[in-house]
């Protein structure tokens, strides 16, 4: 099938050093080019970013600081790749939150003019969220075949999620699962420590996110200015943290995660 178009369409991706819009930049960037009578055109560009490449993002696109060392920076190619775009309506995977954001920054850093109002954008990512939603009464129908009665009754929403557990081990026993360079075999099992394992977010600390491990399994910092250093470190060099998150507005089972963290960093100075 071929796409009904009026005008090119050009679907896209960027590998990048990050995902915070302004700060980061781009280290590949891949178009191809859909022209009304179906003909494919491709631009596919390295881009020094002119900053080190974090390790976390290159264990994810594979891209590390060598490999691009010798590649021009965006702005000397930015004439090609604007001139590549021009005419064009936008399209990739979660393009508008992030794709075309970090696109039009560089581009206008370069000094080049972008306009998103006047281009039209299709988001293949939108369409699949949209057409299959990822909540409770969609994951019942998807698992079990059928619909969810009662949905939003505590007592209907608790046997339908034992409901999908059972149909999800069922369906993916068996299977490999392998994403960003992460290799697990038959995550999904009969087994209950087996699937605390693969659905809980490994790094967390507390409930809310705030507190994670690092690669040593040390609790680090996951917000603000004391982002991606030690707890305990922290607490050692600035004791008035520690009294500023107990008394403000975090959720409670932070507080008893940091309470814990410098009760035993006090312990082990005597």
């Amino acid at each position: 099938m071929n796409l009904n178009l009026t005008r090119p369409l050009a679907f896209f991706d960027l590998e990048t050093t990050g995902t915070n819009l302004a700060a980061d930049r781009i280290v590949e960037i891949f178009i191809l080019k859909i022209l009304p009578e179906g003909t494919e055109m491709t631009l596919h560009q390295r881009v020094n970013p002119g900053m080190p490449i974090p390790a976390e993002s290159t264990a994810i696109h594979g891209i590390n600081d060598d490999d691009v060392k010798d590649e021009p920076l965006f702005r000397d190619v930015a004439p090609r790749i604007a001139a590549f775009i021009e005419g064009c309506d936008l399209a990739g995977y979660n393009a508008l939150r992030f794709d075309i954001p970090v696109l039009a920054e560089e581009l206008l850093r370069a000094e080049l003019d972008f306009d998103i109002s006047k281009r039209r954008v299709v988001d293949v990512q939108n369409i699949f969220h949209k057409m299959e939603p990822r909540h409770l009464a969609a994951a019942y129908r998807f698992y079990c075949g059928k619909p969810l009665e009662n949905a939003h009754s505590a007592e209907a929403d608790t046997r339908a999620s034992y409901e999908i557990l059972l149909s999800q081990i069922q369906k993916y026993q068996g299977m490999d699962y392998e994403e960003k360079g992460i290799f697990l075999a038959e995550p999904v099992r009969n087994d209950v420590d087996a699937l605390h394992q693969f659905s809980s977010y490994a790094r967390h600390v507390d409930l809310a996110g705030q507190i994670i491990l690092d690669e040593d399994g040390k609790e680090i910092f996951n917000f603000g200015k004391h982002k991606g250093k030690k707890v305990e470190v922290v607490f050692q060099n600035e004791p008035s943290y520690y009294d500023w998150m107990m008394k403000a507005q975090f959720p409670e089972y932070t507080k008893k995660v940091i309470t814990d963290i410098q009760k035993r960093r006090l312990q082990k100075r005597f």
